[in-house]
């Protein structure tokens, strides 16, 4: 019984934990954390709680703040373009447009450029719709600076990331086109399905190899990625962030993740995930919902 409520709401808790980091490993101790505190409640203080869910989304808001704070300031320092991490999806996800467009790897880029509880009340109020005053007790403040914050992030946020997106069918049917040319190894076929101010993010976080500033115009890009150094291995078809992808392996092994956003038919911007650090989820559907 005592963790009935943590289970009922657990999706719910990772989803949110990991929009707020971008990380699927921090939001999983975030939420083992949150999970734990649970726990630790007596009976007494647990019956007392009225709404477990607005209780658990309140406990790791304020863990994940705390974290975010902490990440902020080491994010400073990270070697090299800092990523999200990716997460293995189901395709289910991309039936839900409103969360897979939150959860991309577009989005979770601008949500990088927030400050941390602008992030949290953007995530809390655009995501998952949660009313102003649990926001405001999630992030000491008052429901009317909480609706001031909400609005100056959307803002924020609608100004920063790709203002068209691709359909399902679309996305899939440009992924596989784009997945083809890379099997093999055809510059033509790239050059065919990238848009010709294409830029190309890498985050190798000073681990592996990875180039430190973002590649821009179709020609650079398309010629990176034919580089036989970087076609080693195999390329597979995967959904990351609720939209097709690529995964590259080595021996079997995920040595890092392509992941495409498309507008207007073509492939605009390709974020490189190759941080081995990064690529721990690549084989286990990531617990998302709303």
């Amino acid at each position: 019984m005592i963790e009935a409520p943590f289970r009922a709401h657990h999706s719910l808790l990772f989803t949110v934990a990991y929009e707020m980091l971008g990380s699927a490993t921090d939001a999983e101790e975030v939420v083992h954390e949150t999970r734990l505190r649970w726990a630790e409640l007596d009976s007494a203080a647990r019956e007392s709680v009225e709404d477990p869910r607005a209780y658990l989304l309140r406990t790791v808001t304020r863990a994940c703040l705390d974290r975010l704070r902490a990440l902020t300031r080491r994010r400073r320092d990270y070697v090299g373009t800092w990523l999200p991490e990716p997460l293995l999806t189901s395709p289910d996800v991309a039936e839900d447009s409103e969360l897979a467009e939150n959860m991309s790897f577009a989005t979770l880029t601008v949500l990088e450029t927030l400050h941390p509880t602008e992030r949290a009340v953007f995530v809390l109020r655009e995501v998952f719709r949660t009313p102003y005053d649990e926001i405001a007790a999630a992030v000491d403040r008052t429901p009317a600076a909480v609706r001031q914050i909400a609005r100056r992030a959307r803002d924020h946020v609608d100004a920063r990331r790709p203002r068209t997106r691709a359909s399902r069918a679309e996305q899939q049917a440009l992924v596989e086109r784009f997945l083809t040319a890379l099997r093999d190894g055809d510059l033509w076929a790239l050059l065919d399905v990238l848009a010709p101010e294409v830029v190309a993010v890498a985050d190798g976080g000073g681990i592996v190899t990875a180039f430190h500033h973002p590649i821009e115009g179709v020609g650079l890009v398309a010629r990176l990625l034919v580089r036989p150094a970087d076609r080693n291995g195999t390329f597979e078809p995967v959904w990351l962030n609720g939209a097709p992808a690529v995964r590259h392996n080595l021996d079997g092994v995920p040595h890092g993740a392509l992941v495409p956003d498309i507008e207007d038919g073509r492939i605009t911007r390709i974020y490189a995930v190759r941080n081995p650090h990064k690529l721990s989820h690549l084989d286990e559907e990531a617990p998302i919902s709303r």
